[in-house]
């Protein structure tokens, strides 16, 4: 795959001009982000891989292929990062999720193997709020039995129907395998036949 690293930036207002349509990557910091967009990609280094979580800290834009952008944002739930630290990561995803014209699905990843976390939730809950399409990956899946894999996306589920009237769209993706990768790219084919260019609505 054709993929090049465009820049980073720490406001949406710096972003590339939006002449492509845009899929934004985000999760709990050491969700398995970096891994699953190298892994979709192909290629090895694209985004940087860290044992510590928090690694990324700005917007990071990638054009794949010529044709649309891959944007990896900072993790958010990084709990060892100073609080006033956190609200500005917070903030700057919010704000770029709201604000950017040609943004056509945010991926929210979910650890497969854990029980549904707050945070996770509670940002899945306001893009609702907020009427951004997302889907959701759940990443490691190569991690747990099928049995636990199903248990703990059932709960997941089962949290979110507390607040969801129909659930969006769900991927189950493990880097290590390539589950589910596939499906992730084959979405994004679909949805960029309904791209027009913000200039031209």
């Amino acid at each position: 795959m054709n993929a090049k690293y465009i820049g980073g930036c720490t406001h949406w207002t710096k972003c590339p001009a939006p002449d492509y349509p845009e899929y934004a990557f985000t999760g709990r910091s050491n969700v398995g982000k970096s891994s699953l967009i190298n892994a979709m990609t192909g290629i090895k280094k694209l985004a940087k891989i860290s044992s510590n979580p928090g690694k990324t800290q700005i917007i990071n834009h990638f054009l794949i292929e010529e044709e649309w952008f891959l944007t990896d944002l900072p993790g958010y739930g990084y709990a060892k990062a100073p609080k006033e630290l956190r609200k500005k990561w917070e903030a700057m995803i919010k704000e770029y999720l709201e604000r950017r014209a040609n943004l056509m699905t945010t991926f929210v990843l979910v650890d497969s193997r854990l029980e549904p976390q707050k945070n996770d939730v509670e940002f899945i809950d306001w893009c609702g709020q907020k009427q951004l399409p997302i889907a959701i990956i759940f990443t490691k899946a190569d991690k747990c039995t099928k049995n636990e894999l199903a248990m703990s996306i059932g709960k997941f589920e089962k949290k979110m129907a507390e607040s969801w009237e129909e659930m969006p769209p769900r991927i189950i993706t493990s880097s290590e395998t390539r589950l589910g990768l596939d499906e992730v790219l084959s979405f994004i084919a679909e949805t960029n036949r309904y791209w027009v260019c913000p200039e031209k609505r």
